[in-house]
């Protein structure tokens, strides 16, 4: 391994500044060669967002998956394009009928797996185009309903016309969206006033390093303590370290057969329903990744196991030849 540093910074993201900016902004720290990001906040939003620096950026696949948790301020009566805080007003309504027990009964609704309709400003893509383009023309495009999983959704303050709630949710769910359903289905509308991630990909913000902190080094050296390393980033990944053999064949890329590691895969039937940290820790057929690592602690490859043909298959190697 060289010197150079690798591994995972966790950025407590501020508002008013996209996910992209965050990344341009941290890469002027010398010593950084690449850098890139495992899931895209919005501008308004704050909290836990995830950096790979150098070759820990092909590691951005694995934490894409992970469910997320979040806390975030619902501000009934008002109903916005942007479904959030940062769109028109299109239309207000009165609150006056809405009571506790409803809000909390409106909230148990949307817990468990769903139909959520994505945001008609958001980036998801049309022919090729983001949808906020779009809707920012004046021809918004609807996407059909996707199905996600609500883990739970708890109340922390009811202060009408305002809920802060705590939900936990499979990735892909718009926060925006849900605000939103929970509004119409208790009559009054309404829209997403703030959002704060606080855990992703089992790092949560008390791991999160303010962007002002982190910019305020010049060096990434300066702040080496706080780089988690590859291979602990992946604490729910299989782990299994390597014998001389095995360094042996991963430095030269030769085949690595099931005997090779010789330790039983345990297969998730339930991947896909199932809301758990190692959901993004498995392969498209439910086969768990399993990193290799040497006596340092240091990631040698990832590799996912092809039992029909009796072989591991190679994701990411990291072994300098």
């Amino acid at each position: 391994m060289t010197n150079e540093t690798h591994g995972i910074l966790i950025v407590d993201k501020p508002q008013d500044i996209t996910s992209a900016r965050v990344v341009s902004r941290i890469k002027k720290i010398s010593g950084i060669s690449k850098i890139g990001h495992t899931g895209t906040l919005d501008p308004m939003a704050t909290g836990v967002m995830i950096c790979t620096i150098n070759r820990a950026t092909r590691l951005s696949r694995f934490f894409l998956a992970c469910p997320k948790k979040y806390v975030a301020v619902l501000k009934l009566g008002v109903e916005t394009d942007t479904l959030d805080a940062t769109g028109n007003i299109l239309a207000n309504h009165p609150i006056g009928t809405v009571s506790e027990h409803a809000v909390r009964d409106a909230c148990k609704q949307f817990e468990g797996e769903i139909d959520q309709v994505p945001p008609a400003y958001s980036a998801l893509k049309h022919n090729g185009v983001p949808l906020y383009k779009y809707a920012r023309n004046g021809v918004p495009v609807t996407k059909p309903p996707r199905k996600v999983l609500i883990s739970y959704i708890k109340i922390i303050d009811i202060n009408l016309p305002e809920i802060r709630f705590e939900v936990e949710c499979s990735s892909g769910t718009y926060i925006r969206s849900l605000c939103a359903d929970i509004g119409n289905t208790l009559g009054c509308g309404g829209h997403l006033k703030s959002l704060k991630r606080i855990e992703c990909g089992g790092f949560n913000i008390l791991d999160a390093i303010p962007l002002a902190d982190i910019e305020s080094h010049q060096r990434l050296e300066t702040i080496k303590n706080r780089i988690i390393p590859m291979s602990d980033a992946l604490s729910e990944m299989i782990s299994h370290v390597a014998d001389d053999s095995l360094m042996e064949k991963i430095k030269y890329g030769k085949n690595i057969t099931l005997t090779d590691i010789g330790i039983d895969i345990p297969i998730d039937t339930q991947m896909n329903t199932q809301m758990n940290t190692q959901i993004n820790m498995r392969d498209a057929t439910g086969n768990p990744f399993i990193k290799i690592i040497d006596n340092e602690n240091q990631l040698l490859a990832i590799l996912s196991p092809d039992e029909k043909n009796g072989r591991y298959n190679y994701c990411c190697v990291f072994h300098n030849p």
